[in-house]
């Protein structure tokens, strides 16, 4: 006994280590698992040499690749990226990081949406296997990043890395198949032009080569299943004869994961409901949620438990066939409770991610499901007619609309100093990412990868302290505070959601919703007059050349947008969706006429005072959370003279506000953007005069200061409480468009920063024009009008103007600001005063006349 204690007393915490993560993987289940995470739980605090260290790292690896081997994602994740901190916070080596920790990370990152996380996790461990002239690692890293760019959209730019690497690389036969069938599927996926042929020449091409090595029979049967579904819709026995050569191999692998199982068994539904085998259909659906689902019992149901899912993409295909499944069995309000547990599953994926670009495009998977929940909703409405089916329609809906907004400004007010400090570190170094990008040829890789390693560790340190609330923020709204605000406000609301094959409005009018679909066929039908509209509005010159035909247009999309007719009502709020984000609905012509005046046209703006609203949420939010402040200006007016970007009439614009305000106005030189951040908190308008940019695809949205060209996401951090926000510059509120999130525009990045009320510009304004334009909306401003009614009443004093050309009244020089934000004025204490001061000049003016006649 002595003997063996003094043995167990000389083994060092490192021996401890490796011997427990060996026993471990010797027998590997949830129960030894369980005590894994206890051990190394309890000897993180007891590491102090690297050799420890590096054997915490080793123990936290073969966890993490086990808890995913048990479906346990998340655990998986975070034990990957305590690994991966481990390794760089104590310059650890002598272990393969990339293959054993880096690579299953960026994968996993990948599967669950975490977009940005997985791209810049596989560019660290492409920059790494360069240095150590690993070609195998750099292969894998063209591959995993070519699937993160196929999984978010950037479709182009995966087919051009796969395109470039299968042309220019040296590779062997194996490497060149699975790209070649990574190739496929993005041709598949594309769809224009040949990409379907050239899709199935990649798949055939991909098989002689992927036979040849046994190791690689995963990838053969994912290359026979590409050729099955895209031959399953026209050449059947084909698709039947891949599909079979892809199970035969299936059957004969061993060790398959639960999930991989569960993936391949889903393949199959594509043929069975083609063929209308309802019941096999339902026999696979159950297999695959008893594989994925140890808690699965058939005999309770044939949807799992709420409780027992988990962030899982295979499982939320499986409901989402069980949805389609029942909507074949005509059992609707049974689809839709298979809907509901994949909305779930959407919102665990969301807690995983940090990063806006990543939670965005997670949220656009749920439009597709939404839309078919819509259309359920109005089938069972025009059966039963049932007022609660088009509110519960109208609800879903509303959760769509800027998902990642909502929740950033409601976490405004929670967030900690420490987790805005880091938020903007993160920021920062995503800036100088973009910023070093788009130098092109010149860009520094060394910049570059050093700032994506920052931003990882910025990353795990965020995880960390960020904490994870119960509190549901998407939560439905209560339909009668949304019916008393807008009776107060004297509006109607009408708020917009666009499918892929129905597009829907929502009319709230009168403390009733009412829901209507349109647009059949979204690309073909309802775009034609809405996308040609706003075409109209690309250049200046456009509509005059083209009038008839933009009177023509604009009056057809007035009628496809279902707006309501002139009545009683003075206030109209449009929450629109999609390409409509782009749409001056102020413009729209209500009335046909062969007038070729401008002033005299049925313009929309003549009927309602209109204004926006990213969604129905925000607009019961801006009344709570108004802010009575002194009307006073901080503008911000470079004017850029003696330079190729002068903006001449900006000066006029910078006289007009000052006569009306008082406040601090920043010009020429001084108008910096540390000049604006040191004052913003300090006024109650911010007033900025200057260029702007809309960006493109790769180049995000920008605004010009004097000194420095700012990028919409650097404004983020800026923490402003403004009344609000002008923004008197090009295409303000253009950018990047995701739908139901909206614009990535300079717009976003003031509300980001904590602006409710914005005044912003949809195209390229003119200069002149725009000067006459603003001097009139402070006019009105200055006599006590809200922001929105400031905001039409200038729209029209300027086609009343007769100073101003009967040219320049196209609704192109006047129709480019909209207003988002609250319909009341923020200084109604004021008019209060004067309504009072008003009330007691009268008194006394009847006191002297009282005492005139005695």
């Amino acid at each position: 006994m002595i003997t063996q204690f003094t043995f167990a007393q000389s083994i060092t915490l490192e021996d401890k280590i490796y011997n427990t993560v060996d026993a471990f993987v010797a027998n590997p289940n949830e129960e030894s698992l369980k005590k894994l995470e206890s051990f190394s739980k309890n000897i993180s605090t007891l590491t102090k040499n690297k050799n420890e260290l590096l054997a915490l790292v080793v123990l936290h690896c073969n966890k993490a690749y086990y808890e995913n081997q048990f479906n346990q994602l998340q655990k998986a994740v975070s034990s990957y990226e305590t690994a991966w901190k481990t390794y760089q916070k104590y310059h650890l080596k002598d272990y393969d990081i990339v293959e054993f920790c880096l690579k299953p990370l960026g994968n996993l990152y990948t599967i669950i949406g975490d977009y940005d996380n997985a791209e810049n996790t596989i560019k660290q461990y492409y920059y790494i296997a360069t240095q150590q002239k690993n070609q195998q690692q750099q292969y894998a890293a063209v591959l995993n990043l070519s699937n993160v760019y196929q999984n978010s959209g950037r479709i182009n730019e995966a087919i051009d890395l796969l395109e470039k690497t299968i042309r220019n690389e040296k590779l062997s036969n194996t490497q060149k198949g699975i790209l070649l069938n990574n190739l496929g599927n993005n041709y598949l996926l594309r769809n224009i032009n040949k990409d379907p042929s050239n899709a199935e020449n990649s798949f055939l091409k991909a098989i002689p080569l992927l036979k040849q090595d046994k190791s690689q029979q995963e990838a053969l049967i994912n290359s026979y299943l590409n050729l099955y579904k895209l031959s399953i819709n026209f050449r059947r026995n084909e698709a039947l004869n891949y599909y079979e050569k892809a199970r035969v191999i299936f059957e004969n692998l061993h060790n398959k994961s639960p999930r991989y199982k569960a993936q391949f068994y889903l393949e199959k539904i594509h043929l069975l409901l083609e063929q209308n085998k309802l019941t096999e259909t339902q026999t696979v659906l159950k297999t695959v949620f008893k594989t994925l689902i140890p808690n699965y019992s058939i005999q309770k149901g044939i949807l799992p438990k709420k409780n027992d899912l988990y962030a899982e993409t295979i499982l939320l295909d499986a409901l989402d066939f069980q949805a389609e499944l029942f909507s074949i069995q005509n059992r609707p309000k049974k689809a839709l409770e298979s809907y509901t547990l994949a909305f779930h599953i959407e919102d665990l994926f969301q807690n995983l991610i940090v990063y806006e670009n990543s939670k965005i495009i997670t949220q656009t998977r749920n439009r597709k499901r939404i839309e078919k929940c819509v259309a359920i909703y109005q089938s069972l409405f025009e059966k039963e007619k049932n007022q609660s089916y088009i509110e519960d329609a109208f609800q879903l809906v509303e959760k769509t609309k800027s998902v990642v907004l909502k929740e950033r400004v409601k976490n405004n007010f929670k967030t900690s100093f420490k987790e805005k400090a880091l938020l903007q570190q993160l920021e920062n170094q995503n800036t100088t990412i973009l910023k070093e990008q788009q130098k092109g040829d010149l860009a520094n890789i060394e910049t570059i990868n050093k700032a994506i390693q920052k931003q990882n560790e910025l990353m795990l340190q965020l995880k960390q302290i960020q904490v994870k609330t119960s509190e549901k923020l998407n939560k439905n709204i209560n339909l009668n505070d949304l019916y008393t605000q807008l009776k107060k406000d004297d509006a109607i609301m009408v708020e917009y959601f666009c499918g892929t094959e129905k597009a829907y409005s929502f009319t709230i009018q009168n403390s009733k919703i009412s829901m209507r679909p349109f647009c059949y066929d979204i690309s073909m039908i309802c775009n034609t007059p809405i996308i040609t509209f706003i075409s109209f509005f690309h250049n200046a010159n456009t509509i005059t050349e083209y009038l008839d035909l933009f009177k023509k247009e604009a009056f057809a999309t007035y009628r496809v947008l279902q707006l309501p007719k002139k009545t009683n009502h003075k206030n109209l709020i449009i929450i629109p969706d999609g390409i409509l984000n782009f749409l001056p609905f102020e413009a729209l012509i209500t009335k046909e006429s062969s007038t070729t005046n401008f002033a005299q046209m049925h313009y929309l703006l003549n009927d309602y005072n209109i204004g926006y609203q990213n969604s129905a949420q925000f607009y019961l939010a801006a009344d709570q959370n108004k802010k009575q402040q002194k009307e006073t200006v901080l503008g911000i007016f470079p004017v850029f003279e003696n330079t190729p970007y002068t903006l001449t009439y900006s000066k006029d614009e910078l006289h007009s506000i000052q006569k009306n305000f008082n406040g601090k106005y920043f010009q020429n030189t001084t108008a910096t953007f540390k000049n604006f951040k040191k004052n913003a908190a300090d006024y109650g308008i911010l007033h900025l005069s200057t260029h702007a940019s809309s960006g493109d695809i790769e180049t995000p949205a920008s605004i010009k200061f004097y000194d420095q060209e700012i990028l919409y996401s650097e404004l983020y951090h800026l923490n402003l409480n403004p009344d609000l926000v002008v923004l008197s510059a090009c295409e303000t509120g253009i950018g990047k468009l995701f739908k139901g999130e909206g614009s990535m525009s300079i717009a976003r990045g003031f509300q980001f920063a904590g602006a409710q009320n914005l005044l912003f510009s949809l195209w390229k304004v003119n200069d002149y024009t725009t000067s006459i334009f603003m001097d009139s909306f402070y006019q009105n401003i200055k006599n006590g009008q809200s922001y929105l009614e400031a905001n039409a009443n200038a729209k029209r004093d300027f086609l009343k103007n007769s100073a101003v050309s009967n040219a320049k009244k196209s609704p192109y020089y006047w129709s480019a600001f909209v207003y988002y934000g609250d319909l009341q004025t923020n200084n109604e204490s004021n008019t209060y005063i004067f309504y009072i001061f008003g009330i007691l000049i009268l008194i006394g003016l009847l006191l002297i006349f009282n005492r005139y006649r005695k």
